[in-house]
């Protein structure tokens, strides 16, 4: 008995089919729009979700803004840490009469406040950079309380700290209209 040969098979391309290929991806569910009117390519990427969708459009300068205040705290920390007696009269114009541990204690937090920012320096996700911003607005509205208190309690205002008042002002205000501007939904185009 000869076996009969089998015809070649035919295979069936379905790339080119477009009507399989419709058909394929409507029972996947992919290549409509999702509620969110994203169309997916593949069923992979609309399990994972789209990376764009997470990537956070910056404000001009922000990265240039969380450098120079990493760089400032730092040095100010150091500063605090190294020379507690200098840094006081700097601000206050008068000799510290009292141990030198509270300015320390203060360039130590100064120095955690400064590793927040060299990580918010480095860090892509938005609700990190909203956090160092936030923390920053904090120090910053704390420390113009604090020192306006104690000029109060002084009697004296010295220039360097109408100086120190105004500077924190200033970089309060910044810190908050970045972390404002970071804050808003982008506009869906």
């Amino acid at each position: 008995m000869a076996a009969k040969p089998h015809p070649p098979l035919m295979k069936k391309h379905s790339q080119t089919d477009l009507v399989s290929r419709l058909k394929t991806r409507k029972i996947l569910g992919v290549g409509g729009e999702d509620d969110d009117g994203e169309v997916h390519r593949s069923k992979i990427s609309q399990m994972l979700g789209n990376e764009m969708k997470f990537a956070v459009r910056e404000p001009v300068g922000l990265r240039i803004w969380i450098l120079f205040s990493a760089v400032v705290f730092t040095a100010m920390a150091l500063m605090a840490l190294v020379f507690p007696n200098q840094l006081y009269e700097v601000v206050f114009e008068e000799e510290q009469t009292v141990t030198s541990i509270s300015i320390r204690l203060y360039g130590g937090a100064l120095l955690s406040l400064s590793l927040i920012m060299w990580n918010g320096l480095y860090t892509a996700e938005k609700v990190i950079i909203q956090w160092t911003l936030l923390s920053e607005a904090c120090y910053f509205a704390i420390q113009f309380l604090v020192t306006s208190v104690t000029l109060v309690e002084l009697g004296f205002v010295s220039n360097a700290a109408i100086l120190l008042l105004l500077s924190r002002i200033l970089f309060l205000v910044i810190t908050l209209s970045y972390y404002y501007h970071l804050g808003r939904r982008p506009k869906k185009i």
